[in-house]
């Protein structure tokens, strides 16, 4: 029986829903109305095919303990996992290469790897395992399939599949890949009847996949057989993670699998289907998920509305109000504001580009930040001075760590710390607090089965996040060589 591998790609930064979606919290975490994350419903989807027994999940080092976090907050945790970890990202095609190796070693040449994006919306389930079936039946003729989705409008914003000759079972060869077109020409494709909205998602058995690889790409298989042969791994608790070596990894093609392969075989067919699917690649998207009230609008949160109609406006946390608008997009955080023409939501992404080019902290980090062993959240800053929360988990361990321009003061608000500082090491309960020195080595753990909460008061000249030293981290953020990290704690 053949071995179904979903290998979700969880990569790219989301930038036109920005200020939501950053580098260090990308569009995959985004949590839809429901509840539930886009990178969720991608892995129940996934888990949720007949015969599946394991789930492969290429994505960053830098959100591996997120997305683990969001895997064992479902319900569905009996698949097995395994991570290939990318110290940078190099496109798809790299990505997929070690995917389509990792799969051949482990579950065999004739395993078929199912190549999902982490950040699409799928609502039909049922005609998705119909696609997924019909797709590994064509793979294990020797196919590359990706899946074609029938449009219902001329979309700009995607790239397009050319259908070509008939080769079965509502299968067709892919006539040839279109680039994102203008609006004249998308409706050209819509009004033939021939043409379907690419998805990025594809079914393939490895043997294949390989082979294909190696004829139209070998330069990037060669880059993922050479850094496979010297990257790290570690085995245990169902799940197996891979650590792709940096400098071997550095120096694979920055290319898409579109370019590298699929636009180059002749083996690629494409199985057209409506799976109610969408990309939600915009605030429009997004708010196209709600229902609208009489006056057009949709909000999340708590709104006093005068004269405002067909405005999306979505702030959690704060009072918006808001008086003769039209056609608005309102996105409200706690450290940043979007205010966009509800028609040029696909320009947010100039936004994000100008700030990263800033070199703007709003570009990759939100005021509240994951780390693998809780969050901690920016209270207040000034000139000497920051103030943080910080919730460590159960469990949890900052690392053995210290600093050379700044002390700290921290104080437990709830539940018990173990505390190392300098030579000593002890136990804080609620409203007891301990002050570390600049230079002093400490620690702190929560050893108990609640959340420890704290407050942290940093004071010094520099108290910028590269100001720290690693000795020793349970989460292995400590290379071998190297004890220096120039990340949060």
């Amino acid at each position: 029986m053949t071995t179904l591998v979903p290998c979700i790609i969880a990569g790219g930064a989301g930038t036109r829903l920005w200020p939501v979606s950053r580098e260090a919290m990308p569009k995959p975490f985004m949590r839809l109305p429901d509840g539930e994350s886009l990178l969720q419903k991608t892995f129940n989807r996934a888990a949720g095919l007949p015969g599946v027994e394991r789930v492969l999940t290429v994505t960053s080092r830098e959100v591996f303990f997120r997305t683990l976090d969001d895997y064992r907050q479902l319900n569905n945790t009996d698949a097995l996992l395994d991570f290939i970890l990318e110290p940078m990202g190099r496109n798809t095609a790299p990505a997929i290469a070690s995917a389509a190796l990792h799969a051949a070693s482990h579950y065999g040449p004739d395993a078929q790897l199912l190549v999902l994006p982490a950040d699409h919306l799928i609502q039909d389930v049922a005609a998705f395992q119909a696609a997924v079936s019909a797709a590994s039946a064509k793979a294990e003729d020797g196919w590359l399939v990706t899946f074609g989705l029938v449009p219902n409008a001329p979309e700009t914003g995607f790239g397009y599949i050319e259908q070509g000759e008939l080769i079965g079972d509502g299968c067709y060869q892919v006539a040839q890949f279109r680039e994102k077109p203008d609006l004249a020409t998308a409706q050209q494709y819509l009004q033939s009847g021939g043409y379907l909205w690419n998805a990025g998602m594809f079914c393939m058995r490895v043997d294949t996949l390989l082979a294909e690889l190696q004829k139209h790409a070998p330069d990037v298989l060669l880059a993922a057989k050479t850094c496979l042969q010297v990257s790290h791994s570690k085995q245990g608790n169902r799940e197996l993670q891979i650590e792709l070596d940096s400098s071997t990894f550095a120096l694979a093609p920055d290319i898409s699998i579109d370019y590298a392969l699929m636009e180059r075989s002749s083996r690629v067919a494409v199985i057209p289907c409506q799976i109610g699917w969408s990309d939600i690649g915009s605030w429009q998207a997004v708010r196209e998920l709600t229902s609208a009230d009489e006056q057009g609008n949709q909000c999340n949160g708590e709104t006093v509305l005068h004269d405002v109609h067909n405005c999306y406006i979505d702030s959690p946390r704060r009072l918006v109000g808001a008086v003769g608008l039209d056609n608005l997009i309102v996105i409200d955080t706690p450290d940043a504001l979007l205010i966009a023409d509800g028609t040029r939501s696909q320009d947010v992404k100039y936004l994000a580009q100008q700030l990263k080019r800033q070199g703007h902290d709003a570009y990759r980090l939100h005021r509240t930040v994951t780390r693998p062993w809780g969050t901690y959240t920016v209270l207040e800053e000034g000139k000497r001075f920051k103030i943080k929360r910080i919730v460590v988990k159960p469990g949890g361990s900052l690392s053995l760590q210290m600093h050379h321009h700044r002390s700290e003061h921290w104080i437990v608000v709830s539940g018990m710390a173990k505390v190392t500082n300098g030579d000593e090491e002890f136990l804080l309960d609620t409203n007891e607090s301990t002050f570390i020195k600049p230079g002093r080595v400490h620690r702190l753990v929560n050893s108990g089965v609640i959340d420890l909460v704290m407050i942290e008061v940093q004071s010094g000249e520099y108290l910028g996040e590269d100001d720290i030293v690693r000795f020793t981290d349970i989460y292995g953020r400590v290379p071998t060589a190297e004890i220096a990290d120039k990340s949060q704690a």
